[in-house]
């Protein structure tokens, strides 16, 4: 549920709230207080102190189980949850207030296993302690001391305990202002206006993120931040926060550029994503993130680059591989309610700047909605929907402005496939065209959308970096420039990228394997600056890496390119990339299918009975018999048991001059076996034997006369059996 605040701004200042929270507890801890006296002081709080413990990070000497840790005494509940400690003296319980105060008094709420002596210390380093209060006949029940002094740390310290047990209490509140702690430097950021009519304000201006989402290493931020300065990026983006982090900052704010730090939670990144969490029942997991987030947020809270606070990437989705049905309803449920106590916990240790939550689907803003009013705004990933956005948020009747936090062209799991059967991936002004949409259709939810860190600042040289990089191996590509125009409102001047047009791989779909194919690309620089060309490959889909190799290639002029084709057989990916001189480059990709080379003569295996000593009838794409193997189809399969020696043969009904033997892998493939013939399928020679087989392709000369062909399987290459595409016999 929503706070009834007339104009929503996200969250109402948190002092605003504490105080009143502060006033009603107050009021209510004289109230049990009044009939006891040993340990009771009257306090004297003015009527400005605000409740500054509850929702800080709290730490102990000890604690003794699950469920009581240090932090079920700062959590405000005064009767649900506490902390214990071990059985013994000394124990202590210390908060960080986030910052240091003027405290005025603590209030402690004992459970049975209380205090009869103990001390009140403060410290501003959590380091060096000093006592302001001393109470020698605690006689447990609720406990208000009146405190004076300052400090950042304020600790229980029991040194007497009342019997057997430890020390335990239900709730550890202490009291004070922060009057006259500086502000952060720059600003405080904030979410202002009402419904439909919002602002991210930093330090009283208007602020739209014009943002990218960062990739480089943190050493390497003094080198590249300044490049984004120079493109008009005044946001990056990260997904983890922690203590590499500050060398970061640092340079972001040397640079006048702000950062939204993010926090990771499982299963983070969406579809695909592994690290599955029960966010019903896990509460250790959920305790320790929120200690650990709440660590850096009072880290960072203060310095000048720190914009807001990003809880989770994807997760609402994500959650779908972990859980099915009612479950997983529960746990997106859950996971948002979790994502909200994080939002409360910052708000407490920083009031000064918003907490919102990234997910790849609309879907998952419900969720948010009813479970996550803490939030200031929302956050999306979007790339070739982002245009949707809008009109999914106007349908939801949110009440919460959002960022997005990635964009750009279509992903790989939005595209149609080409003719080889994998995603048909944009061309180089294609994706730039993409940023250009993605941002014109952010900018056009006026007073709702609050700008866009676009995806990616990368300098990866990959499938990925390839598709969305907009440096891949440091080159600035089209796309690259379509952000600068977007941000800076021009890129004149600068020399810009070559353009490639028109890319064909031929044959697309059977170059045969070892052996050349053409690539032919069209390329025209905007500056008529001299090209220079690389050719590569990528196996992302052929043996799952998404590496770049150079391929072995030359060129045949004009344009055209004689590439020689892998030995691993499957679909690969072709690139052709097109060098100024000046940083720039053009990108162009296609697929191949690299197959099996052809061999001469007749394949006399061709459909003749085929048989072995085992098969695997379930199992993935089985039942894999040895029929199979010999049906002429690369896309069926013989496949054995998981186990040594195997064998395989084919008849082919009558003696028969065999000139080659050709054997298609699949990817279980025989290490070490031997070629064998018989002339009446009992009696075996050996004309071929191997130990050091790699899979994909075997040719074999074979140069005799015979009618049965058997393979001797010794050693598998993996831990699975053997399996054949294709056994084939020429003649």
């Amino acid at each position: 549920m929503f706070r009834p605040f007339p104009a929503v701004s996200g969250r109402p200042r948190a002092g605003l709230l504490l105080t009143a929270v502060g006033a009603l507890l107050a009021s209510s801890a004289g109230l049990a207080a009044a009939p006891r006296a040993a340990a009771v002081e009257a306090p004297t709080a003015s009527v400005a102190e605000t409740l500054l413990s509850q929702g800080k990070t709290a730490t102990a000497s000890s604690q003794e189980g699950d469920g009581l840790s240090a932090g079920a005494a700062v959590d405000g509940d005064r009767t649900g949850t506490r902390w214990a400690s071990r059985w013994s003296d000394p124990q202590w319980l210390q908060v960080d207030l986030g910052r240091t105060a003027d405290l005025s008094r603590a209030v402690l709420t004992w459970e049975s296993a209380y205090a009869t002596s103990y001390e009140i210390q403060v410290s501003d380093d959590a380091a060096g302690w000093r006592t302001v209060k001393t109470v020698a006949q605690g006689d447990g029940g609720t406990d208000e001391l009146a405190l004076s002094g300052s400090g950042r740390y304020v600790r229980m310290l029991g040194t007497a305990r009342s019997g057997g047990y430890g020390y335990s209490l239900w709730e550890f509140q202490v009291y004070g202002t922060t009057e006259g702690t500086p502000p952060p430097a720059g600003g405080a950021v904030e979410v202002t206006g009402t419904q439909g009519n919002w602002q991210l304000q930093v330090g009283g201006q208007p602020y739209t993120v014009k943002g990218l989402t960062w990739g480089p290493s943190v050493a390497d931020a003094p080198r590249y931040l300044p490049d984004l300065r120079s493109m008009g990026v005044n946001t990056i983006r990260t997904w983890g926060t922690d203590g590499s982090t500050r060398p970061l900052l640092d340079t972001a704010q040397t640079n006048g550029i702000r950062v939204i730090n993010g926090f990771w939670l499982q299963p983070g990144g969406g579809p695909g994503s592994g690290g599955c969490v029960d966010y019903v029942t896990d509460t250790t997991y959920k305790t320790n993130s929120l200690n650990e987030f709440a660590t850096w947020v009072d880290t960072y809270k203060t310095h000048p680059a720190t914009l807001m606070w990003n809880v989770g990437n994807e997760s609402v989705l994500g959650l779908q591989n972990c859980y099915s049905g009612d479950e997983l309803e529960r746990q997106r449920n859950a996971y948002t309610t979790f994502v909200n106590d994080v939002a409360r916990r910052i708000h407490s240790i920083d009031p000064d700047h918003p907490v919102t939550s990234t997910d790849a689907w609309t879907g998952a803003w419900p969720y948010y909605k009813r479970n996550a009013p803490d939030l200031d705004l929302y956050a999306m990933n979007s790339y070739g929907h982002v245009c949707d956005i809008q009109k999914d948020w106007e349908a939801g009747g949110y009440t919460k402005p959002y960022i997005i936090t990635e964009t750009g062209p279509a992903g790989e799991w939005e595209v149609p496939d080409d003719a080889n059967g994998v995603p048909d991936q944009p061309t180089d002004v294609q994706n730039a065209q993409g940023y250009t949409k993605a941002w014109n259709c952010v900018t056009a939810h006026r007073g709702v959308a609050l700008g866009a860190t676009m995806f990616h600042y990368g300098i990866e040289h990959d499938f990925g970096g390839v598709w969305f990089n907009l440096l891949p191996g440091g080159l600035k590509r089209l796309s690259y420039y379509a952000v600068k125009q977007a941000y800076a409102g021009s890129t004149a001047g600068d020399n810009t990228p070559p353009v490639i047009s028109g890319m064909t791989v031929t044959p697309a779909s059977s170059a045969p394997a070892g052996q050349e194919f053409a690539v032919r690309a069209d390329a025209r620089d905007p500056d008529d600056d001299p090209l220079t060309y690389k050719i590569f490959l990528s196996g992302t889909y052929a043996n799952g890496d998404k590496g770049l190799v150079e391929a072995r290639w030359r060129s045949t002029g004009n344009g055209t390119f004689a590439v020689t084709a892998p030995d691993k057989l499957g679909v690969w990916k072709v690139y052709v990339r097109a060098e100024d001189g000046h940083g720039n480059a053009g990108f162009e990709t296609r697929s191949v299918r690299v197959v099996a080379p052809p061999v001469a003569g007749t394949n006399v295996a061709l459909n003749r009975p085929t048989t072995a000593s085992s098969y695997q009838a379930e199992y993935g794409d089985c039942p894999c018999t040895p029929a199979k193997a010999t049906d002429g189809r690369a896309d069926t399969r013989w496949a054995s048991d998981w186990s040594d020696p195997q064998s395989l043969q084919v008849d082919l009904g009558a003696r028969t001059a065999i000139r080659t033997l050709q054997l298609q892998w699949d990817p279980a493939y025989a290490k070490s076996y031997q070629v064998q013939l018989s002339d009446d399928g009992s009696t075996w020679r050996t004309v071929h034997s191997t130990t050091g087989g790699d899979g994909d392709v075997d040719t074999v000369d074979i140069g005799q006369t015979a009618r049965h062909v058997r393979l001797h399987l010794t050693a598998r290459g993996t831990g699975w059996g053997y399996s054949l595409h294709e056994f084939g016999v020429y003649a």
